[in-house]
Parts: structure tokens; sequence; C-alpha cells
């Protein structure tokens, strides 16, 4: 198993989220979206310089803030 970001993660792959690095703000937020530990995603987009990272959880489609993904942790088998 390989641990990284969600920004490092390539486009179109799968990953289970291992912890949220952020207070206890952004992760009542990331939960209220579906994103918790233990949860597959899949990374859809990515924009350069900076940009959203959208997300697929489940059925939706979510974008997320750079600094928002950079604190989300996955666990991607190699």
């Amino acid at each position: 198993m390989k641990k990284l970001s969600l920004i490092k993660l390539k486009k179109n792959t799968k990953a289970r989220v291992l912890e949220i690095s952020g207070g206890g703000n952004l992760q009542h937020k990331m939960m209220s979206m579906g994103i918790y530990p233990g949860k597959e995603i899949t990374k859809v987009s990515h924009f350069a310089l900076r940009g959203p990272v959208t997300v697929k959880v489940g059925r939706s489609l979510i974008a997320l803030g750079h600094s928002m993904a950079a604190k989300i942790l996955l666990e991607k088998e190699s």
C-alpha cells in the first residue's frame, strides 16, 4: 500500500481515505460530503496552478479546493 495526498494521486485512479489532516471544521465538512476514513474515492480531474480537484465519492462528483485536497491522505494499492 502506498500513502499519498489527494493532490499527488493520478487522474482516474481509485484510493481509500486514510485520514483528513485538518482541524475539526474541515473533518466535519468532509464527512458531510461523504469523505471520511475508509471511504473509497476516485480522482476525476485536477486543474493546473493550484486549481480545484474533482473527485467521485459514491455517485456524487465533488470539487475541492487545492488546500483542502492537500489535507486528505489516501492509501493506494500499488
